[in-house]
């Protein structure tokens, strides 16, 4: 069975179009996940990019922390969903709590 990964993208997100294509060479099926979803749709894993969304106005993860499929994601990663941080991804798991554990 293909593992279902997720590719949530922001406002001027970079590289979401790279993560579904190394999430598709990897043999998995790619989920396009947009910030204002509020549904992971059965995700195995989330790769959770940065890249200046938000154009880097702010602390990004100060935004993103209150994007609506926030709240789905500190669920799901308390019952085991892999999370895959890059780059400014990072910022927003710290700012949303979720390394603290």
């Amino acid at each position: 069975m293909t593992q279902r990964v997720g590719v949530i993208t922001f406002p001027e997100s970079l590289d979401d179009k790279d993560a579904v294509r190394a999430i598709q060479l990897s043999g998995s099926e790619s989920i396009s996940l947009w910030h204002a979803d509020a549904n992971l749709r059965s995700v195995y894993a989330v790769v959770l990019l940065g890249g200046f969304s938000y154009r880097d106005y702010l602390q990004c993860g100060t935004i993103e922390k209150f994007a609506p499929f926030m709240e789905k994601l500190v669920v799901a990663a308390s019952v085991g969903l892999q999370i895959l941080r890059i780059c400014d991804g990072f910022q927003i798991l710290t700012d949303s709590k979720l390394l603290l554990e």
